[in-house]
């Protein structure tokens, strides 16, 4: 019923969208410059039509966050949610020490294999911030981005201080507790009955995949994106802003600062809505991207 590769845990999921996306994962290996071994790289794909929209999760995410949103997305062009480098269902190899450098280098030969044409590129969270940062490297790739409570401005995950052996296993283990990861879901939504059993399912799955630990410490060791706000104003892409109204994870400040500083740039807000838009309001999420990108709304 679902891949093999994803941990039997998979098995609690209970919302329909959860279990679709779980369905619809899949695996490919990418052969790209930073090892001889090609990566084992998670994604999912649906729909069909030009340009692509490609959805890049945030910290410590996979691509389960986009499992309300892709199907609304994949009725109108084809969608791909896919796993970050060191992130999600992708492999973590030993060799390959996860920084934003690498995740820029896998992503790129990524879409070189899998899509090879111009893209709507849409990135949430520390995702924007890989947006980015793939945007202004690889401008042919990305015919124009869409950020959605965004990483750049802000700094990078706090628990990058405690990543010196032995506080970076023991730094994880926090960052994997239950009540912890509650915790920040909680503070994530402004619906607090979203934070339910299976979003803690799907946001918790790829903590059992292999080198979890390494991963997030090589991630947070690195600085993350804390080289990109000097960088932003000089996007040149049209550049969809899209921010929830309630966001306490990264606050509201940072969405007026992306407007002024990227030239060809458009916020909207989300009312009733946090840090996850896509996961709290995607209907109004996906509305809205569409209307902006191809000047329709979805299916009522």
């Amino acid at each position: 019923m679902f891949p093999s590769f994803l941990p039997s845990e998979v098995d609690f999921l209970t919302e329909s969208t959860s279990i679709a996306l779980a369905q619809n994962i899949q695996r490919q290996e990418i052969l790209t410059p930073l090892c001889e071994t090609a990566i084992g790289s998670s994604f999912a794909c649906q729909g069909s039509g030009n340009p692509p929209i490609m959805l890049l999760h945030g910290f410590d995410g996979s691509l389960f966050e986009f499992r309300r949103l892709l199907p609304l997305l994949a009725a109108q062009t084809e969608t791909w949610a896919v796993d970050l480098l060191g992130f999600g269902f992708s492999d973590r190899l030993a060799e390959i020490p996860v920084t934003p450098q690498a995740i820029k280098t896998h992503l790129y030969y990524f879409w070189k294999t899998q899509i090879s044409r111009p893209m709507i590129l849409l990135g949430v969270s520390m995702g924007g911030a890989a947006a980015i940062d793939f945007t202004l490297s690889h401008p042919e790739a990305v015919e124009k981005l869409i950020l959605i409570d965004s990483a750049g401005f802000a700094k990078g995950p706090i628990l990058g201080k405690f990543m010196i052996p032995p506080l970076g296993y023991l730094a994880t283990e926090f960052l994997r507790n239950p009540n912890v990861r509650q915790q920040i879901s909680l503070k994530a939504y402004f619906d607090k009955r979203l934070a339910s059993e299976d979003a803690a399912t799907c946001a918790a799955l790829h903590l059992k995949m292999p080198r979890w630990n390494q991963g997030t410490i090589e991630f947070t060791r690195s600085g993350g994106y804390n080289f990109l706000a000097d960088k932003i104003a000089t996007i040149d892409k049209e550049t969809l802003i899209l921010w929830g109204e309630n966001d306490k994870i990264l606050g509201t400040k940072d969405a007026a600062k992306f407007e002024k500083a990227i030239a060809k740039g458009k916020l909207i807000w989300i009312p009733n809505c946090g840090h996850v838009p896509h996961l709290e309001q995607p209907e109004i999420t996906a509305d809205r991207i569409l209307t902006w990108s191809f000047g329709q709304a979805i299916e009522p």
